[in-house]
């Protein structure tokens, strides 16, 4: 089977801005379901109005371009309302991953500094807490949408409020926090132009088409829920079936009675999928694949997905990178397996620093960001992002990652930097150094361990660890396992030699 062709040139943009989309998807299709969730739909013409009217309501609270407006709950229409509100501001939403603990999420909203803060129900305590330490408005779903007569029309008036220039495609729409290697939280800032870009080439790759019917369950707060299939299902006109959070049960059940020809999963999802017991029995028969996002993807699901007859597909990429950059499309998952595929349309890829066929992955593409927030260059001088991967490239032109230059740790779909571990375990009275590092776990790819230096004298179990780190960390950055040694194993230059310390647990 013949290999495909990637192209440097990126498709053409059909939409001239967020807002845009929307309202040329209203007029093409009003009727057409945008949004299925917890039993209501959300058609396009609905999304649009709705989407006009909280701009109005935004707007009356003051909120002008260049504002943030925080988001903190599960998946719900009104967060998709809420971001096309905010693009025609030319306002930014900032989705905040509801698994960081307090004072992590603390540590974001003092970053960005937000005007407002919307919850849904499930998380209105925990808004409320945070919102009042940044000294941030707080409001919930409710009072600012469905309270304000957010019907098929726009209810308020415009009276005082001067009409809105055209939103700029340079203008900042989303800004994702990504933790970074020194354990300071980044957020990596995508423009309207950006999100477009991504749409575009995630839509051809994927061969999205108004039939299509979209299973998302993975969170909206990460770029992947969010940018791999949600955005692009809508810049295609097709429909969003959108759960609350993933549950394996509820999935199976949707993918049974509402009938999506595509869904984005991650390995733990993936996993848990395949070993619930109504998966053998479950209809998979209107899905024509199921993508991952996932730099390499364990032998075993690919396996149990071509017995049901189901290309797995692979997309790779970061929260920086749209992510749509590398994808292995349905007609190669069988023989690619272990492959992440070619650089989407538009997408540049360099590997540098070669040894022995392996060398870091840096991509360049209209999708990249340019900076973290406020104005931290993303990029070196050419416009390329540094990923920290490694990969191997083949003849045909395909990619796979071989393992990750700076150490970074995925369990269970979340990106976990040890640096910011180590930093909160140095901080306990008992340790005086620590490494962590992670290791292979069959439920959640990988999981945490710390290897522990312990101040003379002085002792720590790992329950008094695990509850000193509870409210300094989210429950998935906890190590699982802890490991006390007289010293650490470093090289002469001081850094320590972490594949010796994989060694200790293999032992």
């Amino acid at each position: 089977m013949n290999a495909p062709t990637p192209s440097a040139t990126p498709p053409t943009p059909a939409f001239s801005s967020l807002p845009d989309l929307l309202a040329q998807q209203a007029h093409r299709q009003a009727d057409q379901v945008a949004l299925q969730f917890d039993g209501q739909a959300w058609r396009y013409g609905q999304l649009h109005a709705r989407s006009q009217t909280l701009a109005q309501v935004l707007r009356s609270r003051g909120i002008v371009a260049g504002d943030r407006v925080a988001w903190l709950g599960l998946n719900h229409p009104v967060q998709m309302a809420l971001l096309f509100a905010l693009t025609q501001l030319q306002a930014v939403l900032v989705p905040l991953n509801y698994r960081l603990a307090p004072a992590e999420l603390q540590a974001v909203l003092a970053d960005c500094t937000p005007r407002l803060l919307v919850h849904d129900k499930a998380f209105e305590s925990p808004a409320q807490v945070i919102a009042a330490q940044a000294a941030i408005d707080c409001i919930a779903v409710d009072g600012i949408a469905m309270d304000q007569g957010l019907g098929d029309q726009p209810t308020l008036p415009q009276a005082g409020l001067p009409s809105l220039p055209p939103p700029s495609p340079t203008a900042p729409a989303l800004l994702v926090y990504t933790s970074g290697t020194t354990g300071k939280p980044k957020g990596a800032v995508h423009t309207q132009a950006m999100l477009l870009a991504n749409m575009a080439a995630a839509v051809q790759v994927q061969a999205l088409t108004p039939q299509d019917r979209v299973l998302t369950v993975l969170p909206l707060f990460h770029v992947g829920g969010l940018c791999i299939q949600t955005l692009p299902a809508l810049y295609a006109g097709a429909t969003v079936l959108l759960q609350a959070r993933f549950d394996a049960a509820a999935t199976l059940a949707s993918i049974a009675t509402e009938r999506p020809t595509l869904t984005l999963q991650v390995p733990a999802t993936l996993k848990a999928l395949i070993e619930h017991a109504a998966w053998a029995d479950t209809d998979l028969s209107t899905l024509r694949a199921v993508w991952a996002g996932s730099s390499l993807l364990p032998p075993a699901l690919l396996t149990a997905f071509e017995a049901r007859g189901l290309p797995l597909c692979n997309v790779y990429g970061a929260t920086e990178t749209g992510p749509f950059s590398i994808a292995l499309p349905p007609e190669h998952t069988a023989d690619h397996a272990g492959s992440c595929g070619w650089p989407a349309p538009g997408v540049e890829v360099h590997l540098s620093n070669v040894q022995n066929g392996v060398g870091q992955v840096l991509l360049r593409a209209p999708n990249v960001v340019a900076y973290y927030w406020p104005d931290v260059p993303a990029t070196d001088a050419d416009g390329w992002f540094h990923t920290g991967d490694l990969a191997a490239q083949a003849p045909d032109g395909s990619y796979t990652i071989v393992g990750r230059a700076k150490d970074m740790v995925i369990s269970g779909g979340e990106n976990i930097y040890p640096a910011e571990v180590e930093n909160a375990l140095t901080h306990h009275p008992a340790v005086a150094e620590c490494a962590v590092l992670g290791l292979p776990d069959a439920r959640w790819g990988e999981v945490l361990a710390a290897v522990l230096v312990l101040h003379a004298d002085t002792r720590a179990t790992d329950e008094d660890l695990t509850a000193f780190l509870a409210p300094r960390l989210a429950r998935y950055k906890l190590p699982r396992h802890f490991l006390r040694v007289d010293s650490l194993p470093r090289t002469a230059l001081g850094k320590v030699q972490k594949k010796a310390l994989q060694a200790l647990f293999n032992s």
